[in-house]
C-alpha cells in the first residue's frame, strides 16, 4: 500500500508514474519516453543528493563521514593529523566524540560547533587556536560536554577564556588548557565557576602569577605547574574542599608563599606536590588526611619538631635536593609519621642518619648526601626496610658499626655505590636480592663475602679495583639465584664462575 511506504519511496513511485504517463497524460513513444525517463531519473537524483536534509528530525541522521576524516562508529569523528586548515563542515548530528587534534585551525566557527550539541568530547589541543579564535558563544550549545581538550596550541596562542564561554557546560568533567599563554587577566571569578561537575583541571604550562578564583567544589585534580605563582591566597582553595591532588611544580613559591590556614580547608587532599620552588620550610598546617609530601628541589634547611605533625598519615614524603643538614633536622621531626612507606632525602647535606626513622618505612634513600659513617642504633627498628640507597656518600667500610645490618630483616635492595669502599661490607641482611657497590675500592672479593645473602640475584661490582683473579671460584657457592655479576670497567677482566642453576627436583 502506497501509505505504508517511507517518504523516499512513495516520492520514488510517483515519479515513476508521471514518467509513463508523460506531461499530458498520453502514451508516448519510445524514443521520447527513453529520454524523459533520462531526464527524470537525473533530476531525481540531484534532488536526492540532498535528501534528507541533515537536522530535519522527521529523517533519519546522516552517516556521512567529513573527507579523509575517518568513522570507526555511528558516534566516532576522528580528524586528528590532517593538516586542516578549515573546521570541517559536514560533520553528523550524531557525533558524541570528535578529535580534531595535531592540525592548523586557527578558529572555531559558531554556525558549525552549534549544530554538534551532543557532543561528550572534543579535542582540540596542537592546533593554532587563538583568543581570537574563540568566539564568546563558541561553545554555549556544548552543554553535554564532558571531556574538553585546548592544549597544547602551536604557538601558544590562547591568553583568554572569553567571559561566560563555559558557563553551560555543567556536565564537564575534564578540561585541559595547558601549554598556553593564560594570564590573571584571561581568567575571572566566573570562568571556571558553573562547572559542577568538573574534576580535572589543567592550567599546565601558562603566565599565572596566582591561583584562579571560582573553583568548582567538586574539583579533584588541579594541575598548576609551570607558572609564575608566588603566592596561594587562602581564599582561593577555599571553595574546592574535595581537591585531592594539588600540583604546583616549578613555580615561583617562595618563603611566605603558603600562610598558615591556606591548605587546612582540604581535608580531602591527597598529594601536595611543590618540586622545583623556592621553599624554605614545609608549610604549615598541613592537612590532616595528606598522604604524599613531594617538594625536592626546594631551599629547605630546617626540619623542626612539630613541621609535620599535622601529616600523621603521610605515607610518602619527598624532601630530596634540599639544603638540609644533620645538626638542622630535629631528632623527633619524623617521629609521628608511623605510616611513612617511603622517605626520599637523597641531595642534602646530611653527615649521619636522621633519628626517629619510623618502623614502618620500605623505601630510604639517603644518596648524594655527605655520610660518613652508619651506626646500628639510627636504623634500630627498621624490620620492614626493603630499599635503602647510600650511593654517592663517603663511607667506608671502617665507618660501618657492627650490626648496622643486624635489624635490616626485610631489605632486598642496598646501594652502596660511589662510596670509598675497600672491600664488600660483612653481615650483609640475609633477604638480600640486589647490591650495588659499583665504582668504590674494591680490589679483592673473599670467599666468605656472601655467606649471609643466600638469596643474592644481582651484584654490581663495575669501575673498582679488581683483577682477573680478584674474585676466587668458590666465592659464589650456595648462590642458586644468582644470574648477574657485573665486573666491567675494572682494571682487567674479571674472571667469575657462577654456580649452576638450580634445576629442582
Amino acid at each position: 500500500m502506497e501509505g505504508s511506504c517511507s517518504h523516499r519511496g512513495c516520492w520514488s513511485k510517483r515519479m515513476l508514474h508521471r514518467n509513463l504517463r508523460g506531461t499530458t497524460g498520453l502514451i508516448m513513444r519510445p524514443q521520447e519516453l527513453l529520454l524523459l525517463l533520462m531526464l527524470r531519473w537525473t533530476e531525481a537524483h540531484m534532488e536526492d543528493l540532498a535528501f534528507p536534509h541533515l537536522g530535519d528530525s522527521s529523517q533519519p541522521l546522516s552517516r556521512a563521514c567529513p573527507w579523509r576524516c575517518s568513522c570507526p562508529r555511528d558516534d566516532t569523528v576522528d580528524c586528528a593529523g590532517l593538516g586542516l586548515r578549515v573546521f570541517p563542515d559536514n560533520i553528523t548530528r550524531a557525533a558524541r566524540h570528535l578529535s580534531l587534534q595535531n592540525n592548523q585551525l586557527q578558529e572555531l566557527p559558531y554556525n558549525e560547533l552549534s549544530r554538534l550539541s551532543g557532543l561528550c568530547t572534543l579535542d582540540l589541543h596542537s592546533n593554532l587556536i587563538s583568543s581570537e579564535g574563540l568566539p564568546d558563544e563558541a561553545f554555549e550549545s556544548l552543554t553535554q560536554l564532558e571531556h574538553f581538550y585546548v592544549a597544547h596550541n602551536k604557538n601558544n596562542l590562547i591568553s583568554k577564556v572569553p567571559r561566560g564561554a563555559l558557563s553551560l557546560q555543567t556536565q564537564l568533567r575534564e578540561l585541559y588548557l595547558q601549554h598556553n599563554q593564560l594570564t590573571d587577566g584571561g581568567l575571572d571569578a566566573t570562568t571556571f565557576s558553573k562547572l559542577s561537575s568538573l574534576e580535572y583541571l589543567d592550567l599546565s604550562h601558562n603566565q599565572l602569577a596566582t591561583v584562579p578564583e571560582g573553583l568548582p567544589r567538586t574539583l579533584t585534580i588541579l594541575h598548576l605547574g609551570r607558572n609564575c605563582i608566588r603566592q596561594v591566597e587562602a581564599g582561593r582553595l577555599h571553595r574546592a574542599r574535595g581537591l585531592r591532588y594539588l600540583l604546583l611544580p616549578h613555580n615561583e613559591l617562595g618563603a611566605s608563599a603558603l600562610p598558615a590556614g591556606t591548605l587546612r580547608p582540604l581535608r580531602a587532599l591527597h598529594t601536595l606536590h611543590l618540586y622545583g620552588n623556592r621553599l624554605e620550610r614545609v608549610p604549615p598546617a598541613l592537612p590532616r588526611h595528606l598522604k604524599a609530601l613531594v617538594m625536592p628541589h626546594n631551599r629547605v634547611a630546617v626540619l623542626g619538631a612539630r613541621d609535620l605533625v599535622s601529616a600523621r598519615t603521610l605515607v610518602e614524603l619527598n624532601l630530596a635536593y634540599n639544603r638540609l643538614a644533620s645538626a638542622h633536622v630535629h631528632p623527633g621531626a619524623f617521629r609521628r609519621l608511623r605510616v611513612l612507606r617511603s622517605l626520599d632525602l637523597a641531595g642534602n647535606q646530611l653527615s649521619r642518619l636522621p633519628e626517629g626513622l619510623p618502623a614502618s618505612l620500605r623505601s630510604l634513600r639517603l644518596q648524594r648526601n655527605q655520610l660518613r659513617g652508619l651506626e646500628p642504633e639510627l636504623l634500630a627498628g627498621l624490620n620492614r626496610l626493603q630499599e635503602l640507597s647510600l650511593a654517592h656518600n663517603r663511607l667506608r667500610v671502617g665507618d660501618i658499626g657492627p650490626g648496622t645490618w643486624h635489624e635490616l630483616q626485610a631489605l632486598q635492595v642496598l646501594d652502596l655505590s660511589h662510596n670509598e669502599l675497600s672491600f664488600v661490607p660483612p653481615d650483609l641482611p640475609e633477604a638480600l636480592e640486589e647490591l650495588y657497590l659499583q665504582a668504590n675500592r674494591i680490589s679483592h672479593v673473599g670467599p666468605e663475602a656472601f655467606l649471609s645473602t643466600p638469596r643474592l640475584r644481582a651484584l654490581f661490582l663495575r669501575a673498582n679495583r679488581l683483577h682477573m683473579t680478584s674474585i676466587p671460584a668458590e666465592t659464589f657457592l650456595g648462590l642458586a639465584h644468582l644470574r648477574v655479576v657485573d665486573t666491567a670497567e675494572n682494571p682487567e677482566q674479571v674472571l667469575v664462575q657462577l654456580p649452576p642453576k638450580d634445576r629442582g627436583p
